[in-house]
């Protein structure tokens, strides 16, 4: 099965193998981390640095790079600014063009330019694959494990949003989904980007992450075990929106274990909940109030349920049966 690397086989054949000891680095690599943080050289902001490939998606993979490399950044606590790109195509029928027009307007949408990076035909692959580093710099960085006992939970806009967009764009023709949804559903990749929901709310954040792989419901397991703490959430209290719902109910998968970008998941003390809610809505953003933080030992404690081990996302299985097919 495809997916992230093991948090045990991380922490035995990667975390400790990063070269030279180097006193800048103020965040290096950790379980549940997504970035980097670098100590700034003129004493006022941080530099936060991140990677992120994309390989998986058929339609619109330029789109989807760009906001989902800078939402690890954002989530950090910084603004994204530059970003480096690596194009790895299938063959040289595939658009170019397209994609590269694609990754120029969603980095002009999150503010960020592209400075450099590298391109290649590779005929092993099925679909295109890119990996890019966002870069940004922060005022105050905000790690994933920065969690504490006694913090609310919240979410921004609503869970799956990425994965539905997938569902409908590289699966529904194969789903009985009426065609104005899968249109609605499309549209959400228009709202991938979590940079302004960080910046409404990192004034007040011990913790920021961007839920990707395994969704929701993985990220906020990223957040406790990073932390060092039990999150208590209601699955009630997640917004899921109807072509979520929908789509999802066709293709037999759960809203809050598929693709999550789109979403920002912060935990903030609990007296700062109600100036996070109000500055999201003042952004135009929807928020959500969906747990607690409790000392304990690291899991997601989802509807009583205490999941402990890493979840797999539920569209890979999809993905799979499709090449198989092919």
């Amino acid at each position: 099965m495809p997916g992230k690397v093991s948090p045990d086989d991380l922490l035995a054949h990667v975390f400790e193998r990063t070269g030279t000891d180097d006193e800048t680095v103020l965040q290096g690599p950790a379980n549940g981390e997504d970035a980097a943080a670098i100590a700034p050289f003129d004493g006022d902001e941080t530099l936060v640095v991140s990677s992120d490939p994309i390989s998986l998606a058929a339609a619109g993979v330029g789109s989807l790079a760009v906001p989902i490399a800078c939402n690890d950044v954002a989530a950090s606590g910084a603004d994204p600014r530059w970003l480096t790109v690596v194009i790895m195509l299938p063959d040289e029928e595939t658009d170019l063009e397209a994609i590269t027009s694609d990754l120029d307007a969603a980095a002009r949408d999150v503010g960020a330019t592209i400075v450099g990076g590298h391109s290649e035909y590779v005929d092993q692959l099925e679909r295109p694959l890119l990996s890019l580093t966002a870069m940004g710099t922060a005022e105050s960085f905000v790690p994933t494990g920065g969690a504490e006992p006694g913090d609310s939970v919240l979410i921004t806009k609503a869970a799956g949003l990425e994965g539905t967009a997938i569902l409908a764009t590289d699966f529904g023709d194969e789903f009985d989904v009426a065609e104005a949804v899968r249109e609605r559903a499309e549209g959400f990749l228009d709202e991938i980007s979590v940079a302004p929901d960080a910046r409404a709310v990192r004034e007040h954040a011990t913790a920021m992450h961007d839920p990707t792989e395994g969704g929701v419901a993985a990220g906020l397991l990223e957040i406790a075990r990073a932390s060092g703490v039990r999150l208590d959430v209601d699955r009630e209290s997640i917004p899921i929106r109807e072509e979520t719902a929908r789509l999802c109910e066709a293709a037999g998968v759960d809203p809050l274990r598929i693709f999550g970008s789109g979403a920002l998941l912060a935990t903030v003390p609990d007296d700062a909940v109600d100036d996070c809610l109000a500055a999201l809505e003042a952004a135009g953003l929807e928020g959500s109030e969906i747990g607690t933080v409790e000392a304990g030992d690291p899991a997601l404690v989802l509807d009583g349920e205490s999941i402990t081990e890493p979840i797999a996302d539920d569209l890979y299985p999809l993905w799979e049966g499709a090449d198989a097919d092919d």
